[in-house]
This record gives C-alpha cells, structure tokens and sequence, in this order.
C-alpha cells in the first residue's frame, strides 16, 4: 500500500472537522482498527497505480506456458457431462474460436459477467434458462443471486477558495498538472477517486463501522461528467454492510447482449436508515471548522432540506446516489442450496471449473473491492497448485500399486 502523492487544503480541512465533530483520526484504516478518519492508501508504483495486470501479469507475460489472447469474448463454457472442458469465444472480427481446458477452467469475470457466463453455459436457475432457450446443465439457482453494492450518495459544497475543479478548467490548468505528473510523479494525476476517507459508525451499538466516506477536492454532476465549472468539493458516503439483494438476470442466450443488472438498492428499513445517517453525519462534518470557512454554499442537497425531516432526506438520497462500482456477491461460496462454488472455489456440481472473482463473496467486505479481490486470485492460485499436486500424487501413487 502507498500513501497519497497530493495533499489540498480542502481534503485536509475536512479531516480536520469529522476530527472537530468527534470522529478519530487514524492514520491506518487497514490496520488494526478501522474505525476513524484519515487519507487514502493506494496500491501504486511511483506513482502509478499497480493494476494486478502490472504486478502479476507483466513480470511473467514472456513465460513459454502462458499464451494471453486479448480481443475476445467468451461465449461460454463448454460441458461434458459434468464437467468444464473448454470454452469459446469470439475475436474482433467476430470469429469464433474454442480453448480446451486438459485440467481446469478459471472464471474471473467480475460480478455482472461470471454469473452471465455461467448461465449462458447452462449452468444456474432452471427456470431462467429455459426461458432464455438454454438447457440445463447444471441446478444451481443461486448463480447471479445474492448481489451486493455500496450506494453512495455525493453531497456537494461551494468553496470561496479554489479547488481541483479550478484547476483542470483552463488548458493551462492542465498542462501544468500534466506537467508536474512527468517531472515529479506528483500531483492531481496521481490520485485516487478521493483523497480523504473516513469509517464510522451511525449507531453507539455497532461494533464496528457501517458508512465509509469518500472525499474528492472536487465536484461533478455525476462521475462521468467533467468538473463543475465552479470551486466545490465532494464528500460521498456509502453503507459498508448493506441488506439490500440485487441479482443478474439473463436478457438473452446472446452473449453480446449485456445482461439485466437489478442492484435492488435501499430496499430494507437498515439500509434506507442508514442511508439517512449518512448523509446527516456529512452535512453535521462540515458544520464544523475549520471546514465551515472554506463553504461558501451547501449546493447538494441544498441548505433548506432540513436535517431532521427523514423522509425528505431520504427521498434525496434515493434521487441523489449511484454505485461506487463495487458489486459483489452473484456467485457466492458456500454450501447451501443458493451457494455457487464450496471452500475452494470449485463450482458445484461440475468438476474443472472454478470462479476467482468479487463474485464469490457471500456477504460484501466493509470496504473498497480492490484489495480483497487480489487476495482472491492469490488465494485461488494456491488452491489450484495444491490440489494439482495432490492430484499427481494420487496419479503417482495409483502407477506404483498397478
């Protein structure tokens, strides 16, 4: 993990008012405790971000034994009686192609497109799959069930001092961040979505954290969208735990047709409680100094939507959130009858297929997807080596008694 290679006033002022407000600071949220406020840690190289393509895949990508293709879409998993043999798929000029597996087969597809992948290739909800024309290979009707997300809601504040937003607004402006990025390795090009983040508790009898707060020395009307053309910050705040259960749905045996993504969001009286808190915890943080110098204006929701009125709050939490990108949950490890995979990341009932994705978690982590979702593939690629060798050794072992 490294730490942030840019500071603003106006991320630190912040920090220094959830402080002010009584929220600890803590200078280690992946350490022991989590609870508190602080600055983000990244996983970057000189500061680069340090994707798992860069740390894991480069280093090795001249290897005899790895062949990567890029340009293609799986079609699906192809399936001998039970189990995975290969898979095909498509390239850029819409050929297509088929891989076959002599050992195993490992699903990493993300949360939206394993389960997707899996359905096409027969495998989930009976009902689902004959209704999208695909046949049953394998009963397993949790796939695509369980997903999980954190919702944020992104509250906004005019500043009478400038922010990012001032300086990515001119050519000028952004040459000189560019600039700084290549002599320094510094600067707005190397930071995160946010600069300052907090964990805390909405309620004294939780035990641990249930919103995390994302703190952006900028604003935009949605994150797709460039930077407003006025001096503002963001402070976003999700829920860690959520009880809400979204799922995937085929829309078609088609597999370059996206799938329905139905997140279900703020649908248990938890969540939409939580949801409130949240966002009242963030206007009551910048009611303190020395962030209460620096707001010229609270612009999103606006001053008079009183902060004790619950349903207006959350009427505009439910008009004012999106996903922070962070599903989870649609192939979920287990051992009951809505569990995809077991311990060791196989697929029920079909032998040589195994899924090492965000898609496995049963119930979402208390933070950003990042680094859990790199522990799985370490995970998984010790669960491979180890039944591999077990598997050669019983093989050996069978040749000596024969």
């Amino acid at each position: 993990m490294s730490n942030m290679r840019i500071q603003r006033p106006i991320t630190d002022a912040w920090v220094a008012a959830a402080q002010a407000a009584g929220y600890p600071f803590n200078p280690d949220y992946n350490g022991a405790n989590q609870e508190g406020v602080g600055f983000f840690q990244l996983t970057t190289r000189n500061g680069r971000r340090c994707s798992a393509a860069v740390a894991y895949l480069n280093p090795v990508k001249s290897r005899d034994n790895l062949r990567i293709i890029t340009h293609a879409a799986v079609n699906k998993i192809m399936v001998n009686g039970k189990r995975a043999t290969g898979v095909t798929y498509m390239d850029k000029a819409g050929r297509t192609h088929t891989v076959k597996a002599s050992r195993e087969i490992i699903l990493s597809g993300g949360a939206i497109n394993s389960p997707q992948l899996l359905m096409l290739s027969g495998i989930g909800e009976a009902d689902q799959l004959r209704e999208n024309g695909i046949e049953v290979i394998a009963y397993l009707p949790g796939v695509g069930k369980n997903m999980q997300d954190h919702l944020q809601a992104r509250l906004v504040y005019k500043c009478n001092e400038p922010t990012l937003n001032d300086e990515v607004s001119s050519l000028m402006g952004q040459a000189r961040i560019g600039l700084k990025y290549l002599m320094f390795r510094s600067g707005p090009m190397t930071m995160a979505a946010s600069l300052a983040t907090g964990f805390i508790k909405t309620r004294d009898d939780l035990e641990t954290p249930d919103i995390q707060f994302h703190v952006q020395p900028l604003s935009a009307e949605n994150p797709g969208k460039g930077a407003d053309k006025f001096s503002a910050f963001t402070a976003s705040v999700c829920q860690l735990r959520p009880e809400s259960r979204g799922e995937i749905r085929l829309k078609s045996s088609d597999p370059r047709e996206y799938p329905a993504i139905i997140p279900n969001y703020l649908s248990t009286k938890t969540d939409c409680d939580t949801a409130v808190a949240g966002v009242n915890i963030a206007r009551k943080i910048a009611r303190h100094a020395p962030l209460t110098s620096k707001i010229s204006e609270e612009f999103r929701p606006h001053a008079s939507l009183d902060i004790n009125d619950y349903d207006a709050t959350l009427d505009w939490a439910r008009n004012n959130t999106a996903s922070i990108y962070h599903p989870t949950g649609t192939c979920k490890m287990g051992s009951g009858k809505d569990a995809v995979v077991d311990a060791r990341l196989r697929v029920h009932g079909i032998a040589g297929l195994r899924v090492a994705d965000c898609s496995i978690m049963p119930e979402i982590v208390s933070g950003n997807t990042n680094a859990p979702a790199i522990m799985i593939g370490e995970k998984c690629s010790d669960l491979v080596l180890e039944d591999a060798s077990a598997l050669d050794g019983a093989l050996m072992l069978a040749r000596r008694m024969a």
